[in-house]
């Protein structure tokens, strides 16, 4: 029996990789596997991976046939995963020596569906703890009691799934996989999903990943078309939500919590492509006239002035769009530039 599988999708780190792979085997166990998907990478991260599936104990090397992303190879792993628990890792990131074994005494001894824990986030030579917005740690508690208040950071903004560890249940449930092809939030819908059907969970004071930001291929530092997949993974969050019985409670907390995403990304829109940048002031302002609309407007009174302002702002250019493009264009002056 394998007791936990760890699977970490690779694309194009071939800077990286090293550090990732030479972790896992500080962390090899009889009984624990490492799946490793390489998702078409192009630039000798392939080569690594090979070598680690000869020398790595416990390796699994999976061959994407085309790359379809993280939640994509994400998937890939879980489909081919055979431990008793599952976590997983970034391929440009690392873990400390015998953090996994602590990771798998931490769930067996509180017993619960799924575990959270803190991170450590490096940016350059930079290093910070950041933890797990759960204030009540080793205590066995209800993820849907969790989502809640709507106005504050709870356990569901803290999405990134390598952040814990998930019993095997929850992969027979169909709640482990994500949604395939989303190329960035792809934990969001995830993560709500887990906290509305999973029965217990519990938050852990164990620090043992270590995240890197800050490099040039996370998705984080690229402005192209793959950053608006936020709106489509939220639109999910907040479809998925409305359908829940407990939906008039959760769907403020939805809605304010993308409110704030698309509040981020417009305050951040110089970083875009200047077609991507039109492109996601259009789609937000679609996306928040599909919002109902009265909380939409209790979660933008309850946000800070400069954050409300600029998700008020492209609502009001939406709204007054279809007028503007209805006026004629006056010719501009002879000599004058137009």
């Amino acid at each position: 029996m394998v007791k936990l599988s760890v699977i970490v999708p690779f694309y194009n780190v071939l800077p990286y990789a090293s550090d990732a792979l030479r972790s896992l085997h500080a962390n090899a166990r009889a009984d624990f596997e490492f799946v490793l998907v390489d998702d078409c990478s192009t630039d000798g991260t392939r080569e690594s991976l090979e070598r680690a599936e000869r020398e790595l104990p416990g390796a699994v090397l999976i061959r994407q046939e085309r790359n379809g992303g993280l939640a994509t190879a994400r998937n890939s792993g879980l489909d081919a995963a055979r431990g008793e628990f599952l976590t997983f890792l970034d391929g440009d990131d690392w873990l400390a020596p015998g953090y996994l074994a602590e990771l798998v005494a931490a769930i067996e001894g509180l017993g619960t569906d799924f575990l959270r824990t803190d991170h450590v986030r490096c940016t350059g030579r930079d290093r910070r703890v950041t933890r797990a917005p759960v204030s009540r740690r080793d205590e066995v508690l209800r993820p849907r009691e969790a989502i809640l208040p709507a106005d504050r950071t709870t356990s569901v903004d803290y999405p990134m799934a390598w952040a814990g560890v998930y019993r095997r249940t929850l992969l027979d449930r169909g709640l482990l996989h994500f949604t395939d092809g989303l190329r960035t939030a792809e934990d969001r819908p995830w993560i709500w999903r887990l906290h509305r059907e999973a029965e217990s969970f519990a938050a852990v004071s164990l620090l043992g990943v270590f995240y890197r930001r800050g490099i040039d291929s996370s998705l984080t530092q690229i402005g192209d078309i793959r950053q608006l997949d936020f709106i489509r993974a939220f639109d999910q969050v907040i479809e998925e939500t409305a359908e829940d019985p407990d939906s008039e409670q959760l769907l403020p907390k939805a809605v304010r919590t993308y409110c704030a995403l698309i509040s981020h990304h417009l305050g951040s829109s110089e970083r875009y492509e200047p077609a991507v940048a039109r492109k996601l002031r259009a789609m937000s302002a679609q996306a928040l006239n599909r919002m109902p609309q009265d909380i939409v407007r209790e979660a933008l009174g309850s946000m800070d002035v400069e954050r409300a302002s600029r998700v008020r702002r492209v609502r009001r250019v939406q709204r007054l769009s279809p007028v503007l493009r209805k006026q004629p264009t006056k010719p501009a002056p002879t000599g004058a530039v137009a």
